[in-house]
C-alpha cells in the first residue's frame, strides 16, 4: 500500500479506504495499547488496581483526547494548504504547530503535577485507591509532552495523505508497552505501569522524528512564523480540542455517578470503557479520515468530492460499527474475565452493552458529520454538536435516569445521548449542504 493518497483524483471509496484502513489499524493498536495496562493491572493487582487505574485514566483520556483534538485542527490547517498547493504556508504552519505544541504541553505537565490530587479527589475517587491514582497520574504527565508532540506529527503526515505512519508508530508503542508493563509492575508495583507508558511515548516521538527526516515531505520555517498563523491554529485547534475531550470529559463526569455504587461498579465501568474502544476504533478512524480528506477537498475547491466522501464514510462506517457492536454485545461477559474480574463485574458489563447497543451505530454517523463539518473549516459547529452530545444531553439524562433506575439508569443515559446527538448532527449537515448550494449559486451568477 502506498503511503500517500490522492484524495482529489482517485475514486472516492478507494481513496477513503486507503486512509481509513491504516487509521483503523492504528486505532486498533491504540485500543491494544490502552488495554495492555488494564490487562496486566487487572490480572496482577486485582480489583483495587483496576479501580485505581480507572480513576486515574479518566484524566489520562482527557490528556490523550486533547492531543488528538489539537491534531485534528492541525490536520485541517495543513490539509487546506496542501490542497491549495501552498507549500510556503505549510512550512510556516508546521513551525508554529511544533512551537505552540511544546509550550502548551509543557504548561499542562507543570499544572497537572500540582493539581492531580485535587482533581482526582473532586471526582470522588475512593480513598482506598486515591494515593495510587495520584502517583500514576503524576508520572504519566511527564510522558504526555512527548505524546502531544508526536500526535501533531501524525496529524501533519495525515494531512499530506500519509496512510501508514500512525499505524507504524502505534505498533511500536504497543510492543514496547506490552513488554515493559509486567517488568515494571514487578519492580515498582502500580507505578510501574506509568513508567512503562512514559518510556513507550518517548520512543514513539523519536520514531516520528526519524520518519520525518526520511520522508522530507515538508520542513519547518521558524523565521517566517507569523501571529496570523498562530491565530489560525487557535481558531481551528481550540474547537477541535474541545470536541475531542468531550468524550473523555463525559467519561470523567460519569465516573462521579458510578462511584457511589462501590468498587465493583467502578471496576465494571473500567472494563466497559476498555471494551468500548472496540467500537470507538473504527469511529475515530473514520472521523479523522473524513476531517483530513474534506480539508484537502475544501482547499482544492472540490466540495462535491467532500460531500461524496461524507456519504461513503457514513455507509461503510455504519456497517462496520454494527458488526463490531454485535460482537461485543455477545462476548462482553467473557471478555470481562480477561481483565481478571469476577462474575459480578461481568454482569455489570453485559448489562451496559445490552442497553447501549444500537447507540454505537448512531455514534458513527454523528462522528462522520463531525469530521465533515470540521474539515470544511467550521470546527466551532462540530464543537457545539459534541458539547450537546456529551454534556447537554448525557449529564441531565444520567441525573434523572439514575434517580429512577439506579446504575442501569446511568447506562440508559448513554443511549439517550446517542439518539439525540445523531438527530442534531443530521440537522446540522443538511443546513451545511443548503448553505453550500446557495454559495455555489451566487458564484455561478456572478
Amino acid at each position: 500500500m502506498k503511503s500517500k493518497v490522492d484524495f482529489i483524483n482517485e475514486k472516492t471509496t478507494r481513496a477513503l479506504m486507503k486512509l481509513f484502513i491504516p487509521l483503523m489499524l492504528a486505532m486498533t493498536l491504540t485500543m491494544a495499547y490502552s488495554m495492555v495496562d488494564s490487562l496486566w493491572v487487572g490480572n496482577l493487582l486485582g480489583e483495587a488496581g483496576m479501580s485505581a487505574l480507572t480513576a486515574s485514566t479518566a484524566i489520562v483520556l482527557i490528556m490523550n483526547s486533547l492531543s488528538m483534538g489539537v491534531g485534528n485542527g492541525v490536520s485541517v490547517m495543513i490539509a487546506q494548504r496542501v490542497g491549495a498547493k501552498d507549500m510556503a504556508g505549510v512550512k510556516r504552519a508546521a513551525a508554529v504547530i511544533m512551537t505552540v505544541s511544546l509550550v502548551f504541553s509543557g504548561a499542562i505537565c507543570l499544572v497537572g503535577e500540582f493539581a492531580s490530587e485535587f482533581l482526582l479527589a473532586a471526582m470522588g475517587t475512593p480513598t482506598a485507591v486515591l494515593a495510587d491514582a495520584v502517583s500514576y497520574l503524576r508520572l504519566y504527565l511527564v510522558g504526555n509532552v512527548a505524546l502531544f508532540v508526536y500526535m501533531q506529527f501524525t496529524s501533519i503526515f495525515r494531512a499530506f495523505g500519509d496512510s501508514v505512519f500512525q499505524m507504524k508508530g502505534m505498533l511500536l508503542t504497543v510492543i514496547v508497552n506490552a513488554i515493559l508493563d509486567p517488568i515494571m509492575i514487578k519492580w515498582w508495583g502500580f507505578n510501574g505501569v506509568a513508567i512503562a507508558t512514559v518510556i513507550s511515548e518517548v520512543l514513539c516521538l523519536a520514531y516520528a522524528l526519524l520518519y520525518h527526516n526520511r520522508k522530507k515531505w515538508f520542513s519547518f520555517d521558524f523565521k517566517a512564523m507569523t501571529w496570523e498563523d498562530v491565530k489560525t491554529m487557535s481558531r481551528l485547534c481550540v474547537p477541535t480540542s474541545i470536541q475531542s475531550i468531550m468524550p473523555a470529559l463525559s467519561s470523567a463526569v460519569m465516573i462521579t455517578f458510578v462511584n457511589p455504587f462501590g468498587l465493583t461498579a467502578l471496576a465494571g465501568y473500567g472494563v466497559v470503557r476498555n471494551l468500548e474502544l472496540i467500537m470507538f476504533m473504527p469511529t475515530n478512524a473514520m472521523s479523522m479520515a473524513v476531517t483530513s480528506i474534506v480539508g484537502q477537498c475544501k482547499g482544492a475547491g472540490r466540495m462535491d468530492r467532500a460531500r461524496d466522501y461524507c456519504k461513503t464514510a457514513m455507509l461503510t462506517g455504519g456497517i462496520l460499527i454494527g458488526l463490531s457492536s454485535t460482537l461485543v454485545i455477545f462476548t462482553s461477559p467473557i471478555l470481562s474475565g480477561c481483565f481478571g474480574q469476577g462474575a459480578e463485574v461481568g454482569a455489570i458489563v453485559a448489562e451496559f452493552f445490552h442497553i447501549v447497543s444500537i447507540g454505537y451505530v448512531l455514534y458513527m454517523l454523528t462522528s462522520c458529520v463531525q469530521g465533515y463539518i470540521t474539515g470544511i473549516g467550521r470546527p466551532e459547529k462540530a464543537m457545539l454538536l459534541l458539547i450537546a452530545y456529551y454534556i447537554i444531553f448525557r449529564v441531565p439524562a444520567a441525573v434523572i435516569l439514575k434517580a429512577i433506575f439506579g446504575l442501569p439508569g446511568i447506562w440508559l443515559a448513554f443511549l439517550v445521548s446517542h439518539i439525540l446527538a445523531c438527530v442534531l448532527a443530521f440537522i446540522m449537515l443538511q443546513i451545511s449542504y443548503n448553505r453550500q448550494k446557495i454559495c455555489s449559486s451566487v458564484e455561478i451568477s456572478a
